[in-house]
């Protein structure tokens, strides 16, 4: 009966075998399964690299098609992109891959390069796509001014598609936001971050091209006239924004086709009296000269301050109101002038002006030396600079009326003009400004187009003539070592008055100011105003290596340093504010005042301290 029992029931040993047999199968069908899932995943892993790494070499190709104006080659670049972003967003959404995005420790990697796939698809399809249609409707000569006007509801009916695309990135970059790249393996966290700063690139772009959609159609009179108060800031003899607003006019604007009316000189329009409100901040660092005098309304900086101060003014004195104002100075005519070409003089009044001396043609090579320096030694009297001055811009916006622009040269300038704050602009509707606002054209120093690191140096002058020709600045941020765990900035600033030794005497008394003001002539006097990030503090200030005495402010939050320097001909000086307690820990930059000079040649590169 025992060994019945034993022969169905088989031995200890042979069933010990057949247990080890299966285990040792089971255990080899997992290591084959995990060997195929391994080569799945790497399989697709690998097309999604080489999908998006094709995407990618791609992006230029679409930049040199847009830049070259040719909307279908870009239209089957774009098309290009799509293949490969669907092809990469579809290995992502494989049921392997996403199973493995759920695994604890690596599942993370899977699913944040699932992401990285889906962004790029959605800014292809939803983001870039729209736009490049847009691009294809649009016939970009036909939006300049001329003298038939511009076609400007093309552009109009653009601003939905081209908002849509703007909010499509805004998602994306959130998305890709929330990732924590310090959970990632690097060879995952290292290209997210590279994607997200160019999102942040492109979404900026994106987000300004947004609101030139929706504005620009109503600001260049589409519904109805606009009237604008143009104001050619002179950095002759400077000023926080630029320079002193010497000449003014009345830009007319209907249907994209300009026209110039009214032109007053700042003098004519006399001493505000009573004096236009301005806060108390700014009329603490400024002085009450702000809300009284034309020629001062912008030594503040923020230029929705000055703008809005000079509309009243203007207003008062003409009883006329503008819908707004614009700023720009004779450098920035110079960029426009590289589009228009030379603009012959043709106004009598301006000829017979010029026959002192003056060019009778106006160019982007003379145009400066000509408004900011070689009319004050032709022209004794300060009326008929400012006419000449005023003149000479009305010329320049004539040509640009008359259709007479290279379009993407114009556009070149412009944006140059607007990177270079020498372009600036002010709408009285609060909507419209609300939304200029956040863009570096709106000349603010507080509010979403201010950086959170970012510094302020701007130039007010004191000599009370046109010296600042002459000087030549430099602007230089210093990281020092952090003190108590906060960031510390110096900020150092370098003028140096290079009008010729005899200046006393070689160059007019109305460019020297023939010591009107207690200002040696040749010599000039310049008030340095220095902005640090809101919530910091102005700690120190050093004049050539020694600690000085200054004046310390706040405006909008912001820790402001004033201190006025003098310098004689051929003479250097150097300031130095220090700015501790600085809370922001992203990269500083600084914004300045726009000078004769090109402003690459102002601002230096930062320069950071060795610590420890």
């Amino acid at each position: 009966m025992a060994k019945e029992s034993r022969r169905q029931g088989g031995s200890p040993k042979r069933t010990r075998r057949r247990s080890f047999l299966r285990v040792g199968i089971g255990f080899a069908a997992l290591f084959l399964l995990s060997f195929i899932v391994v080569l799945w995943l790497g399989s697709k892993a690998s097309t999604i690299k080489n999908e998006l790494e094709a995407t990618a070499q791609l992006v230029p190709v679409l930049k040199e098609d847009i830049a070259g104006n040719r909307a279908t080659d870009a239209a089957g670049t774009v098309n290009q992109m799509k293949k490969h972003t669907e092809s990469a967003r579809s290995a992502a959404q494989d049921p392997v891959w996403t199973l493995a995005s759920v695994v604890p420790f690596v599942g993370a990697n899977f699913d944040a390069v699932a992401e990285v796939a889906r962004t790029a698809d959605d800014v292809t399809n939803l983001g870039i796509g729209p736009l490049v249609r847009v691009y294809e409707s649009l016939k970009w000569e036909s939006l300049l001014p001329s003298s038939a006007g511009a076609d400007l509801k093309p552009l109009q009916d653009s601003a939905p598609s081209v908002a849509a695309s703007a909010h499509a990135i805004e998602l994306s970059s959130a998305r890709l936001a929330k990732i924590d790249t310090e959970s990632l393996l690097p060879q995952v966290a290292s290209p997210i971050e590279e994607v997200r700063l160019e999102l942040a690139s492109i979404q900026g772009a994106l987000n300004a091209a947004a609101s030139a959609a929706q504005l620009a159609p109503a600001m260049l009179g589409v519904d109805e006239p606009r009237t604008y108060l143009l104001m050619v800031q002179n950095n002759a003899e400077i000023r926080a924004s630029g320079g002193i607003p010497g000449a003014l006019a009345v830009l007319n604007v209907e249907r994209g086709i300009l026209t110039m009316g009214t032109q007053l000189s700042a003098v004519d329009v006399g001493v505000a009296a009573p004096p236009i409100a301005t806060d108390t901040e700014q009329q603490q660092i400024y002085s009450g000269r702000l809300g009284k005098f034309m020629q001062d309304v912008n030594l503040t900086p923020n230029f929705p301050t000055a703008a809005s101060t000079a509309q009243a003014m203007w207003e008062r004195r003409t009883g006329n109101k503008v819908d707004g104002v614009i700023s720009i100075d004779p450098v920035a005519l110079s960029f426009i002038l590289e589009a228009t070409g030379p603009v012959q003089l043709s106004d009598p009044e301006l000829l017979e002006t010029a026959n002192a001396g003056l060019p009778t043609k106006l160019s982007a090579e003379n145009v400066v030396q000509t408004l900011l320096s070689d009319v004050y030694a032709r022209i004794d009297e300060p009326e008929l600079q400012d006419s000449y001055f005023a003149g000479v811009a009305q010329q320049v916006f004539s040509a640009l009326s008359n259709g007479q622009s290279d379009a993407k040269r114009l556009v070149a300038a412009i944006t140059r003009g607007v990177e270079e704050r020498r372009v600036l602009i002010w709408s009285a509707s609060s909507d419209e400004q609300g939304i200029l606002a956040k863009y570096i054209l709106s000349g603010s120093t507080a509010g979403s187009s201010v950086s959170p690191a970012q510094f302020g140096v701007y130039f007010n002058d004191g000599t009370g003539a046109k010296m600042d020709y002459y000087v030549k600045r430099t602007v230089q941020l210093i990281k020092e070592c952090p003190l108590d765990g906060y960031e510390q900035t110096t900020v150092r600033v370098t003028s140096t008055n290079t009008a010729p030794t005899d200046a006393a005497t070689s160059l007019p008394a109305y460019v020297t100011g023939g010591g009107n003001f207690g200002v040696p002539p040749g010599s000039v006097q310049t008030n340095i105003v220095a902005y640090g990030p809101v919530q910091a503090n102005v700690e120190t200030a050093k004049l050539d290596g020694q600690k000085t005495e200054f004046a310390p402010y706040f405006h909008a939050n912001r820790p402001v340093g004033v201190l006025a320097i003098r310098l004689a001909p051929g003479e250097s000086r150097t300031i130095d504010f220090t700015f501790g307690k600085i809370v922001q820990h992203t990269e500083p930059n600084v914004a300045v005042t726009p000078t004769v000079q090109d402003v690459k040649d102002v601002t230096l590169p930062t320069e950071t301290v060795a610590c420890g």
